[in-house]
């Protein structure tokens, strides 16, 4: 990048101090130089800008937006039912440490406490709640995130939308995806599409499968199969399975191919497998023994 004004030609010396356009491709010594030059400027920037948007959208992420189990530092699960949220500080636990802690409690006589914390664990509903809402007053990200999804889920859509734009505001994933189907369904706020994809995108980045899920649809509605197929090969290699089925449906017609759907399959695998621990087997049996479940 030369280090002159695009528009003016003015060099960057002594006091001079040209700041760059959000393209990166050209630099400006004012605000003036940078809005006479943008009638010629402004198709490269546009197609830069959108070349940028794309590298971050479909970079493959090294992790879901759930994380590591923060005990055993292995990645989390995405089905939800293998893990469990500490109400105490928020901190998500996999069943495979919170069992192993459970069980060392019990057979030591001591008092039930958080893996993580160390805090005592709540003996009631109500003293969850409050711990949760202890959460809530530090602006904990996730704690307001899974009070929207409450919110959500009780269609109580104005209190979801609060919940979740502080929760977004603070980089919450989850908060993110959230949103995207308020303003994709128009629940509690105005339809808006351009709204709903930003924030699905945003989700996408940070690893949100669901997130994609909605994207490669919306891009499928649109025709462009081959952006569809990137959000869900991505999503795949998560360990996503709804996204490797839809890999399957369209490599069977033909519009995804066969090395894309293999790899697919292959990461999907070595997903899922990275998920897996001798404590975190044990807990799963020891709830197939509890409660009956196959």
């Amino acid at each position: 990048m030369d280090e002159v004004c695009a528009s003016c030609g003015t060099a960057a010396i002594d006091d001079i101090t040209l700041k760059k356009c959000a393209c990166n491709l050209v630099k400006y010594c004012s605000i003036k130089c940078q809005k006479e030059h943008r009638p010629q400027h402004k198709k490269a920037c546009r197609k830069r800008i959108a070349e940028m948007h794309d590298a971050d959208l479909f970079k493959q992420p090294d992790i879901s937006h759930w994380g590591e189990c923060s005990i055993c530092c292995l990645p989390l699960s995405l089905d939800t039912s293998k893990s469990i949220l500490m109400s105490c500080c928020c901190k998500i636990i996999c069943n495979g440490c919170n069992y192993a802690n459970k069980k060392r409690e019990f057979e030591g006589g001591l008092e039930h406490r958080c893996p993580y914390c160390r805090n005592p664990r709540p003996k009631s509903q109500e003293e969850f709640d409050k711990q949760f809402m202890i959460r809530i007053k530090k602006n904990d990200p996730v704690a307001m995130a899974q009070m929207g999804k409450k919110h959500d889920k009780e269609r109580d859509y104005g209190k979801a939308l609060e919940y979740y734009t502080k929760a977004a505001e603070l980089g919450d994933v989850d908060a993110h995806c959230g949103l995207g189907g308020l303003y994709y369904q128009g629940d509690g706020v105005e339809k808006d599409e351009k709204k709903a994809i930003h924030h699905f995108e945003q989700a996408a980045i940070g690893g949100h499968p669901s997130a994609r899920g909605y994207l490669a649809e919306h891009e499928k509605n649109k025709g462009r199969l081959d952006r569809a197929a990137k959000h869900w090969v991505i999503a795949a290699n998560l360990g996503c399975d709804l996204s490797l089925k839809s890999l399957k449906n369209h490599f069977v017609l033909g519009i995804v191919s066969k090395e894309d759907y293999a790899a697919a399959l292959r990461g999907h695998q070595a997903a899922v497998d990275a998920t897996k621990s001798a404590e975190r087997e044990k807990a799963e049996e020891a709830a197939k023994k509890r409660y009956g479940k196959h």
